[in-house]
């Protein structure tokens, strides 16, 4: 009866002393109050129950760091205009771009198990080994891809970012029969490049300029070895959840070589009759769905490639993914052959 009369009295003092914000006086904090009471020990302070109930206040997504009270970015294209696909994924990799458990996906990410070539590439191994008719025209392709940023605020214009990006990606032969299954191509492409959203717009358009400089190769000896430097620039347009990138390049001249095995020197030094001077590229998303386009063309050699996708959901992070890629380029080691290729596998990350 005692303790009965206690919490009675403890319900009337706290109801007395609510604060007369909104926030302490609503229904969801009263109900609070009566739960707690009726839990509550007979050594409960009022400011202990209070306490118990009071509502946390919200976290803004933009904050302060604690350790270096460095303030994050906000969203990388104008805030003011509608965002789109784009802008909405890099607002979204600010928000975890310094957490140290979190890796920044740069292209996609991808694994297809299953590829079938209709034109392998046989004759350029046939300088070095006697296995290359064994190799088999289906194998397994796979790409991982990461950017690490460098600056932690604002370096000459709001919002712009440097980044160390690295993607690797590699053509196994799994499924072959007489030799040991290698890694037929692994070509390596470390690059470093600045991006900074523009203010230039037509309608709800947004727009970005990146500058940056990379190199690719296969890692390999005489006379597989095959490798480029470039310095290029990339716009990119967005609409809704369209995007659109225009990358133009020059490659860094290199001499050329004395002897063909000599490892000085130009490895492919015809590669932009293949390859061009441009890359173009496109992704649109529709419901769960994302389509996207990549190609490369040389107008006066009218040689080229192009490789086309789509991801679907399959369970959870995991998304289904089939690719098709046809002319020359495909790998470094391809750059001037030309062939068509389909596959089927998964993607752990988008572009959009």
């Amino acid at each position: 009866m005692q303790k009965t009369v206690y919490l009675i009295l403890v319900l009337f003092i706290c109801y007395a002393s609510l604060p007369a914000n909104a926030e302490e006086s609503d229904a969801e904090y009263q109900q609070c109050l009566l739960d707690k009471l009726k839990t509550a020990s007979a050594k409960t302070t009022v400011a202990a129950l209070k306490a118990q109930c009071k509502k946390s206040e919200p976290v803004p997504i933009v904050k302060i760091a604690e350790d270096d009270k460095t303030v994050l970015p906000e969203p990388f294209f104008n805030k003011k205009r509608t965002e789109g696909a784009i802008s909405k994924r890099v607002k979204e990799e600010r928000q975890s771009q310094f957490n140290p458990y979190v890796i920044t996906p740069h292209k996609k990410n991808y694994l297809l198990p299953v590829t079938y070539t209709t034109k392998m590439n046989r004759e350029v191994y046939r300088e070095v080994n006697d296995w290359s008719e064994d190799l088999s025209d289906t194998e397994t392709k796979l790409q991982i891809s990461f950017k690490v940023p460098l600056n932690t605020g604002d370096l000459f214009l709001e919002n712009d970012s440097l980044f160390f990006g690295f993607t690797m990606k590699s053509w196994w032969q799994v499924y072959a029969q007489n030799i040991s299954k290698p890694f037929r191509e692994t070509n390596y492409q470390p690059e470093i490049f600045y991006s900074t959203p523009l203010n230039v717009s037509v309608g709800d358009t947004n727009s970005a300029f990146m500058v940056g400089i990379e190199h690719q190769s296969n890692g390999r000896s005489q006379p597989l070895s095959r490798s480029w430097n470039r310095v290029y620039l990339n716009w990119l347009f967005e609409y809704d959840n369209f995007a659109l990138s225009f990358k133009p390049w020059y490659r860094l001249p290199e001499d050329r070589k004395p002897d063909p095995l000599n490892s000085d020197g130009d490895d492919n030094p015809d590669i932009d009759d293949f390859m061009g001077y441009f890359e173009l590229g496109m992704a649109y998303q529709w419901d769960d769905y994302e389509f996207h386009m990549i190609g490369h063309q040389n107008f006066s050699t009218m040689r080229g490639g192009a490789q086309l996708g789509v991801t679907f959901p399959l369970w959870g992070k995991l998304r289904g993914y089939a690719q098709y890629f046809g002319g020359y380029g495909e790998s470094m080691i391809d750059y001037n052959h030309s062939q068509h290729r389909i596959g089927i596998g998964f993607a752990l990350t988008d572009l959009l």
